[in-house]
């Protein structure tokens, strides 16, 4: 498990699953928190990210001057990945499956692309669940 201490408003934590070419990045760069779901084997910055979701804005969070601490677990076969906040997940990339989920189910788009699910980005206990389980199992 790949993590970081910070305080909203910048941050950055990248970690490569144990399959390449996957990585998952977090990054807070002021105004709001993004999680990224990006394929390594991609030679432009452009083409790497797969997928993109909304994790908080700064304005909204409570207590926003606080440190927190973001992670990310990687399942065994390195095929997903939750990202963690103060231990609370908050999203989950399945590369296997092109789809990702957060709690915010933001942004979603009008179409699909070529590899990756965008209409939605809804919460899923379950899956999270599944994945919880496999990892402290």
């Amino acid at each position: 498990m790949d993590s970081l201490t910070f305080k909203p408003g910048l941050a950055f934590l990248s970690s490569n699953s144990p399959a390449p070419p996957w990585t998952a990045v977090f990054e807070d760069e002021g105004p709001a928190g993004y999680f990224y779901a990006c394929d390594r084997s991609q030679e432009t910055h452009d083409h790497s990210i797969m997928d993109a979701m909304l994790i908080y804005n700064v304005a909204s969070l409570d207590d926003s001057g606080r440190e927190r601490i973001a992670s990310i677990q990687w399942s065994r076969d390195g095929q997903r990945c939750v990202l963690y906040l103060d231990g609370v997940a908050q999203a989950m990339l399945d590369f296997a499956a092109q789809i990702s989920f957060c709690r915010s189910n933001f942004p979603n788009f009008l179409e699909d692309g070529p590899r990756w699910r965008h209409t939605s980005h809804a919460w899923d206990d379950d899956a999270i669940r599944r994945f919880e389980t496999e990892i402290y199992a």
